[in-house]
């Protein structure tokens, strides 16, 4: 099996709290498989939305013409990798302001250079508190699916509930969606890139 890595997005704006706990959980099981992780965090990142300028589709460089904030840095880490994660927490039953800025912004630049992120694995991951999560897993895969990645399952939708930074390790089924997902995110990738 050729190198494989997978990248992850926090879009918390809490750096280390449920989201990222979670993210590291499905990491564990990657780890173990041999994949490489890595996590970019957006908290502390002032990230604009989309201004719908279209300059992406005309230059069709692989890049935002925005260039001041971390969305082309973002962008060049999905390239280098084969599996994507993005997790955000439940805001109003919604994404982060952060998460969607990303989301929004590379999905339309990769939709205006033939889809580039195609045939990568996708996973969503999310920390709520009590409900809105599947809001925000539609969204997430909605942008997995139309930019062509595949998505693997989980024993449950990619959720974990807790408020305060750590709750979600009290959520022993929530974990364990975390760990089967790892599992299965790292089977995929293994006969993807095998």
């Amino acid at each position: 099996m050729s190198h494989v890595k997978v990248v992850a997005f926090n879009g918390s704006p809490r750096k280390d709290g449920n989201t990222a706990i979670l993210i590291r959980r499905v990491f564990s099981k990657l780890e173990d498989e041999g994949i490489e992780c890595e996590m970019v965090q957006l908290a502390g990142h002032l990230i604009r939305g989309c201004t719908a300028c279209g300059v992406c589709r005309q230059r069709r460089d692989r890049r935002c013409s925005i260039g001041t904030d971390v969305v082309n840095y973002c962008i060049d880490k999905m390239l280098g990798a084969d599996g994507i994660i993005i997790g955000s927490p439940v805001y109003f039953a919604g994404l982060t302001a952060e998460t969607t800025a990303l989301i929004d912004r590379t999905g339309y630049v990769a939709r205006a250079n033939s889809n580039m992120f195609r045939r990568k694995v996708g996973a969503a991951v999310t920390a709520v508190r009590r409900a809105g999560a599947m809001n925000v897993l539609n969204s997430l895969n909605a942008w997995f699916l139309i930019n062509e990645l595949v998505i693997p399952g989980s024993t449950y939708w990619n959720l974990a509930v807790g408020r305060q930074v750590g709750d979600v390790e009290n959520d022993h089924e929530g974990l364990e969606t975390m760990d089967r997902l790892g599992e299965n995110m790292a089977w995929l990738l293994k006969r993807l890139n095998g």
